[in-house]
């Protein structure tokens, strides 16, 4: 997706004014899109501001020589970036459906009433999360599995559901940063030139006290909590439960199937496809009751079946208990709703194409190097820079491949090892993607979890803290590694 060489398309580079303005205008336009539209922003306006700006951008090459047949590859260039995550987006789409149909998340939901008690629960939500990403390495698998249940969990407590979503995502991208199964993981050491187990263990001094930092956060939010769930409430929650389902610990399998298939390294979209099959298998041998009067009519029990099934594939599942929050706890799923999600990061995605393209996000890193005098305003550009690319280009990816192509020279030249380099990357690009609505990875987390990365941004502590913590250490020379040097 890199730009041609300038003299090969006749066009000049743009200036700061002209790198500026695409950006100041998505600014504005997603700030109206809230404005008017509220929680509802990132089902259309938001899309529509991502859209107009590029716009703007394109105009703007245009007008400094570029072709917009040349723009136009560029753009379908970044949007390919996308098809992977697009398939693995339809494909949890369908595990959710048919997870909620199998008894799958129910079952999680129903056990995690019995043993989680509402003081500890968010703590325990942000552990539990960090050791299934750990073992798995992947927190949109986490998020989609143990974190809808958790979820599910806090809303029978009634606990905050934006603060269980922090936790959850919290735990997920601690669990997988530190895991050697994680793809950016691996990416971030690739890119900076550094050695894979070296980077991980470089990433501790960051990571376990932001970490602890925000287990001990979560631990005071729930001790000060105040639930009005009671004892009562648990059971009944629990009873309805039984009655619309078949819970079992074999509804569980599916589950352990899935984290098996991660461990042993298959890629995410035959995993979670397998999932989701399971779980359509797993519905029909043992929630036929529920299949039955889901079908509401008067047809063979083959034919409920298929009908019942399939449509949870494709458009989840919606169950009437006569209790609204419950219904709303076990309806969902669908590649169909994923649909909203992909629309919102094809176009922050083409957003991102056109600006790199056109040179106008080296605009901006040349701005930057050139007041980056010292160590810690070199790690702090670089955070910046990383999230300023989250912010643009919307791809968790990219905020680490193009700042650690941009700076890698730089930090080589002022002797700094490459590990600090590629824990820098983890410490900024990928763990802020999830905060942002339009990002690939907060528009995942919003389909998933269904609480906005707008509600949920200020409870992900490890997220928040991890980045500052990464800029501390910078400017007071802690931990950051040297060249060795020869005489």
């Amino acid at each position: 997706m890199s730009k041609q060489p300038l003299e090969q398309t006749n066009s000049k580079e743009p200036s700061m004014l002209d790198a500026f303005i695409p950006v100041i205008s998505l600014v504005a336009l997603l700030a109206i899109a809230v404005v008017y539209f509220g929680n509802d922003s990132s089902y259309g306006p938001n899309q529509i501001a991502l859209l107009i700006a590029m716009g703007i951008a394109v105009i703007i090459g245009i007008k400094n020589g570029n072709k917009w047949h040349d723009i136009e590859k560029a753009i379908i260039s970044g949007i390919s970036l996308s098809l992977g995550a697009v398939l693995i987006l339809l494909a949890v789409g369908s595990l959710i459906g048919t997870w909620l149909l199998s008894g799958t998340v129910p079952t999680m939901i129903y056990y995690g009433l019995q043993i989680l008690d509402p003081s500890w629960f968010y703590a325990a939500a942000c552990i539990i999360c960090s050791i299934v990403a750990l073992s798995i390495g992947s927190s949109w698998t986490t998020a989609a599995t143990i974190g809808v249940a958790l979820i599910g969990i806090a809303q029978g407590l009634s606990l905050d559901p934006a603060i269980t979503a922090g936790a959850v995502i919290s735990g997920a991208y601690f669990g997988d940063k530190i895991s050697p199964l994680s793809e950016t993981t691996n990416l971030a050491p690739a890119i900076a030139g550094s050695e894979l187990f070296s980077h991980i263990r470089y990433m501790f001094w960051t990571t376990v006290p932001s970490i602890s930092t925000a287990i001990i956060l979560f631990l005071i939010l729930g001790f000060s909590e105040e639930t009005t769930a009671s004892t009562t409430s648990i059971i009944d929650l629990s009873n309805q439960l039984e009655q619309q389902f078949n819970i079992s610990l074999l509804n569980l399998i599916p589950l352990v199937v899935l984290l098996f298939l991660a461990i042993k390294k298959v890629p995410a979209f035959p995993a979670v496809a397998i999932g989701a099959l399971m779980g359509g298998l797993w519905a029909v041998f043992f929630q036929q009751e529920l299949i039955l009067r889901l079908a509401n009519e008067n047809t063979g029990v083959l034919t409920a079946n298929i009908k019942v099934v399939w449509t949870a594939f494709f458009d989840g599942v919606s169950i009437a208990t006569g209790n609204a929050e419950l219904d709303k706890l076990l309806s969902g799923g669908g590649m169909s709703k994923m649909l909203n999600t992909i629309w919102l990061i094809m176009c922050a995605l083409s957003f991102g194409s056109v600006l790199e393209y056109l040179g106008m996000l080296r605009k901006f890193v040349s701005a930057i190097l050139a007041t980056a005098k010292s160590t810690g305003s070199l790690i702090a550009s670089t955070v910046a820079t990383c999230i300023g690319t989250n912010l643009i280009t919307a791809d968790q990816y990219m905020a680490i491949v193009m700042p650690g192509r941009m700076y890698k020279e730089e930090y080589q030249r002022r002797g700094l090892h490459p590990l600090v380099l590629s824990r820098t990357l983890e410490d900024s690009g990928t763990i802020t993607s999830p905060l942002i609505p339009w990002n690939t990875c907060g528009a995942y987390m919003y389909s998933v979890l269904l609480v906005n990365p707008l509600d949920y941004i200020f409870y992900s502590f490890f997220n928040l803290i991890n980045p500052v913590l990464a800029v501390v250490y910078g400017f007071i020379g802690f931990k950051i590694k040297k060249l060795a040097t020869t005489t």
